[in-house]
């Protein structure tokens, strides 16, 4: 059975960081693209950003561009976000994704295989 679970999530003020964990099992970690995605209420979910099995190639939304980093840790089956100069717009339910041969641009949700539980990001201006 494969699960996501992810952990980091919080309330912090603008110009805050957060880093947040995604530890996968049941699956082989150390060759699936994992990704971020993220909801805010009353929008669809969207990709934040991704990365290839190895952790060679990375992709970042525009908005989120420069400010986080996505990175991967195959030995602990872990994949990480993380999120710096945090803004108000960056509030929402913050989602793992892992896909089996997608690429870390893959913004298509149905392409991904699994999803964890979500994790709360709120960010107070």
């Amino acid at each position: 059975q494969v699960q996501l679970v992810e952990s980091g999530g919080g309330l912090v003020q603008a110009g805050d960081s957060l880093r947040l964990s995604c530890a996968a099992s049941g699956l082989t970690f150390s060759t699936t693209a994992m990704a971020w995605f993220r909801q805010a209420p009353g929008k669809e979910r969207e990709l934040v950003s991704g990365i290839s099995w190895s952790g060679t190639n990375t992709y970042y939304e525009d908005s989120v561009k420069g400010r986080f980093t996505i990175s991967r840790d195959n030995a602990k089956n872990t994949v990480y976000l993380q999120m710096n100069s945090l803004s108000p717009e960056d509030t929402a339910v913050y989602y793992c994704a892992a896909g089996i041969g997608v690429g870390p641009s893959e913004s298509h949700r149905m392409r991904y295989d699994y999803f964890g539980q979500g994790t709360q990001v709120t960010v107070s201006s």
